[in-house]
Parts: C-alpha cells; sequence; structure tokens
C-alpha cells in the first residue's frame, strides 16, 4: 500500500476522489523531546487515520533520512579531520623545537637556584659573623666597663695598678689609711666619710656583677682577680678604721658602715673589728 501523505482541500470533489482526512508526516520536532518515549508517543497517534504499515513505512523512510543525514555529517567532518591533520604536518619540528626550548630553560633555572642557594649561604655565614662581631664587641665593652670601674676605685682607694707594680701582692696598698689622714686632710676626709666608703662598695659589687656576666673562666676576667682582691683588701682596710673611729653615741654612722661590711658578705670581720674597739 502506497503512503500518501499531502493532500490539498481544495482538490475533493473535483477528481471524483473520497474526502478522507489523510494524515500529514510526523514532525521531527516530536522526536526531539528531551523525555522522548517511544510507547507514549505511539499511543499519542490513536487518532491518525493511517494503517500500521504505512506508520512503519514512514518510520523507516524517516530512520533512513536520519542515517544519510549522519553519514553526510560524518563524511564532512572526517574531511575535517583530514584537513586538520594535513595541516599538523610538520608539527613534530615545532614540538622538537619547544621541547629544547624547555630543557634550556630548565637548565638556566637550575643555574640560577644554584646560584641562589649558593648566595644565601654567603648570607648566612655573613650574618652568622656580624653576630658573632656583635657578641665579640659587646664582651668587650663589658670588659671594658669592668676595668674602667676597677680603675675608678683603685685611683679613689689610692692603689697602685698591676702595671705600675710588677711585684705587688694581692692585698697590698701602696698608702695606709692612717699615714694618709696624717699628710693630708682632704685625704683624711675622702676615706673616712662613710658615704664614700659605701659608694666604693657599691662599684665593687657592680664591677663583681659585671665580671660574673661575662663569665668568671674568661681569661680577661681571671686576670682582674688580684685588682678585686686588693680593691676588697683596701676597702674592708678603710672600714675597719671607719668602724673603730665611729662614736659610740653615732648610731647611724655605724649602721651604715654595718651595711657597707654586709654588702661586701663580711659580716664576720665587721664583728671582729667591733670586738677589738671595745675598751
Amino acid at each position: 500500500m502506497s503512503n500518501r501523505f499531502f493532500f490539498d482541500d481544495d482538490n475533493d470533489t473535483d477528481s471524483g476522489e473520497d474526502n478522507l482526512p489523510y494524515p500529514k508526516p510526523l514532525p521531527r520536532e516530536a522526536f526531539l523531546t528531551p523525555d522522548f518515549d517511544p510507547a507514549t508517543y505511539l499511543s499519542s497517534l490513536r487518532n491518525r487515520h493511517q494503517t500500521l504499515e504505512d506508520l512503519r513505512t514512514e518510520l523507516r523512510t524517516r530512520s533512513q533520512d536520519i542515517s544519510k543525514e549522519l553519514l553526510d555529517l560524518v563524511n564532512e567532518d572526517y574531511q575535517d579531520f583530514l584537513s586538520l591533520g594535513s595541516s599538523l604536518r610538520g608539527g613534530d619540528e615545532k614540538v622538537e623545537e619547544v621541547s629544547l626550548g624547555l630543557l634550556g630553560f630548565k637548565r638556566e633555572i637550575q643555574a640560577l637556584k644554584s646560584k641562589v642557594d649558593e648566595r644565601n649561604k654567603e648570607v648566612e655565614h655573613l650574618v652568622s659573623q656580624k653576630k658573632e662581631i656583635r657578641r665579640q664587641m659587646q664582651l668587650g665593652r663589658a670588659l671594658l666597663g669592668v676595668d674602667y670601674r676597677l680603675g675608678e676605685l683603685e685611683r679613689s682607694l689610692m692603689i697602685m695598678s698591676s702595671e705600675a707594680s710588677q711585684n705587688g701582692k694581692a692585698g697590698e696598698v701602696d698608702h695606709d689609711p692612717s699615714e694618709s689622714d696624717e699628710e693630708s686632710d682632704d685625704s683624711q676626709e675622702a676615706c673616712s666619710t662613710t658615704s664614700r666608703l659605701n659608694r666604693h662598695v657599691r662599684n665593687y659589687l657592680l664591677a663583681r656583677r659585671g665580671m660574673e656576666r661575662i663569665g668568671t673562666d674568661h681569661p680577661s676576667v681571671a686576670q682582674q682577680e688580684t685588682r678585686m682582691t686588693r680593691i676588697k683588701n683596701t676597702i674592708l682596710l678603710d672600714l675597719g678604721n671607719a668602724l673603730k673611729q665611729s662614736s659610740t653615741g653615732n648610731d647611724d654612722q655605724t649602721t651604715r658602715v654595718l651595711a657597707a661590711y654586709r654588702g661586701l658578705g663580711e659580716s664576720q670581720e665587721a664583728l671582729k673589728v667591733l670586738r677589738e674597739r671595745r675598751p
């Protein structure tokens, strides 16, 4: 049976044929819906005046047309693919050039990285040297501070330094405070004043703390122990004279002298002097 689709509504009585409603072609849009279901679509064709064989023939024809269109698209894409392959001829050489360029760039990066690492090591070494120099400078300042304080104490106490007397012994002084009192009233006032003695004690303790911060095992600090001993002995001698000369009723002066003894850690020496002072 032939499949008849297109009939003009005006061509009915003139030809003498029947005026039956022949079906129109199935629209392509009906097959393009996302939720297309064949059974549902066929059930919607119940009012279509068409035999099953004609419907099957129409669907077969439609399938052949779509297959032909698909084949044409594939052939067209294949031609484009072949033309693309032709245009890519010589790409191996370009890829090789790019690979060589990348390899050279990688070598340059590695060389720069090596230089950066080397420079980083140099900077770290210089920074460590700077820290060491700064530490040595701080140590030198501390040693100079201790030497300056000891020199001030020696000048104030009129002690001959080790440079001026190579044969000097620990605890030896150049001028006995009692002799100095007889020779000069100014010297007697400077050595016997309790405030001056307390200042000597404070400077001595500051010098001792400075040496401890540096480290008693440092060679320069160990060399200063002789001067420290000489200064301490001189201060103790002056404190003893001041304590002996203080009157019994002057408790304030006696207390200040005893405080100086206590600062030096020589409280037992103060008790010994007090026992000698008793009539």
